[in-house]
This record gives C-alpha cells, structure tokens and sequence, in this order.
C-alpha cells in the first residue's frame, strides 16, 4: 500500500512534537476537516492526545476511565460515518492494511493500538504504519 506523508494540519495548527493524537490526525485527514476543528470537538468530548492514558496522583499512568474508543465511534457516528468490523474474537487476522484487502474510498482504519487515515487505498499518516501489509486491521470507519 502506498504511503503519503500527512499530519493533518497538525503542524499549522500550531501543535509541535509527537503527541499520541493519531485519533484527531486520522480523523482530520479523512474527513477533509482543519485539525484544530477536530481536535477542539474532540477534545468538548473528554479527548486529549494520548487519552488512552491518565498520569496518577502517584505519577504513574494508568488507563482512563473514559474509553477513547468508545467516544471516537459516537464522534464519527453521529457525523455519518459508518464502523465495519473486520475481526471477530476468536477469528484471527483476516485483513490486512493492503491495498487489495479494504475498499477504495475514505476511510478510518483502526489497526493495532493506532488509527489512520486510508484514502483510495493510500495510507496518509506521519509513518508508515502497514508493517510492509502484515499488519491486522480490526475495523474501519466509512462515510455512509
């Protein structure tokens, strides 16, 4: 699958470094929206980049008691986009991110601990994140 550098607007929204906000960044690049606009509505929601994770009175990260999964499938939901589970428990790997193996179209992909965007089957995303097309996909996210 080809590889299109794309941080979403990140960088010109005046955000610096590596964040953890791939989240905001897929979202962005796959709905064509400034990143600052996703990043603020997410952030209304309880987001923050690397919200998978809440440092602790004691110093030590622990997982939030939000589930940023959860809020990233109503966030796109009620904007019309449609979730499509591509791996059952139990199943195993059945699609990977290929070209061959997801539709054509805008999607957001939900692969390993990461989310990108995936646009007429071009991966657009600060790295390459395919694994040379090894890599499992649980689910993607589609306009309806």
């Amino acid at each position: 699958m080809r590889y299109v550098y794309d941080d979403g607007g990140r960088k010109a929204a005046g955000h610096k470094g590596k964040v953890g906000d791939c989240v905001c960044r897929a979202i962005a690049i796959a709905t064509a929206q400034p990143y600052q606009t996703v990043f603020d509505e997410l952030s209304a929601l309880g987001w923050f980049p690397g919200s998978g994770m809440k440092r602790g009175d004691d110093g030590l990260y622990r997982p939030r008691p939000d589930n940023e999964r959860e809020l990233t499938r109503g966030y796109l939901a009620t904007r019309g986009w449609q979730w499509t589970p591509t791996m059952q428990i139990g199943s195993g790997c059945k699609v990977h991110l290929r070209t061959d193996e997801l539709p054509p179209g805008r999607l957001i992909v939900r692969v390993t601990r990461h989310l990108v965007a995936v646009i007429d089957r071009e991966i657009h995303d600060t790295f390459d994140c395919s694994r040379d097309g090894t890599r499992c996909v649980y689910g993607y996210w589609s306009k309806i």
